[in-house]
This record gives structure tokens, sequence and C-alpha cells, in this order.
């Protein structure tokens, strides 16, 4: 099993719980460059709101710079706002296998500052 296969592995069962939930998710995933949040529909299959340092103002902002902790609080702070923009005040928050440190940590407390319910 390499890497990938283990983290999807892990993600999986998060992923399953959630679902029985029946509430909207909140995706992270994070690249070597790049972060990404998705807020999902109950039934996953409908991505409601999104964030990314792809965006053509987050990248300005960073300065091309998007795989770092401040790249990943501002991402947060986006999804937040939108989903709140949107009627969305609580979420699950599915960190996709990856370890809740790092970028993965930043995004998620921002996120929760800005007024996102886990």
């Amino acid at each position: 099993m390499d890497k990938k296969q283990a983290r999807l592995r892990r993600a999986r069962s998060t992923r399953l719980r959630i679902a029985q939930l029946r509430v909207k998710r909140l995706t992270v995933h994070r690249s070597n460059l790049h972060i990404y949040a998705t807020i999902w529909s109950e039934d996953g299959r409908q991505a409601l709101v999104s964030a990314s340092t792809l965006e053509a103002e987050s990248r300005s902002a960073l300065g091309g710079k998007g795989g770092n902790v401040a790249a990943a609080q501002m991402v947060g702070k986006k999804v937040a706002e939108r989903a709140k923009s949107a009627g969305i005040e609580a979420v699950a928050f599915d960190r996709a296998g990856f370890r809740f440190h790092g970028r993965v940590k930043a995004l998620a407390d921002a996120a929760r500052e800005a007024g996102l319910k886990f």
C-alpha cells in the first residue's frame, strides 16, 4: 500500500460516518503547491461552496505561494464567508485522511474563527 492509498483508506471511514449523520461536509485537499476547500451537500453529489489558492484573487494576494499556513488560513476564512452568505451555518469537517496539523489545522481554525461551526 502506497502513501496515497493509505490516506484514501483513512478518509473512507470518516466519509462513511459523515454520510450517516446526513450533514453538509467541508472537505480539504492539499498538494505541495495549493490547498482546496469545498462544502458538499448532504448527499455528497453537489458542491455548494468552494475556495482555493488557485483563484485569481488568492494568487495575487499570496504572490503565487499557496502551499503555506498563511494561504490555508486565507482559504479557510474565504470558504467560511462564502458558506455564511449561502446560508450554511454548520458542517462536518472531512480532512480527507490528512493529519490534523499544519495547513489542514490552520484552514479549520480560520473557518471556525470566521463563524463556521463544526
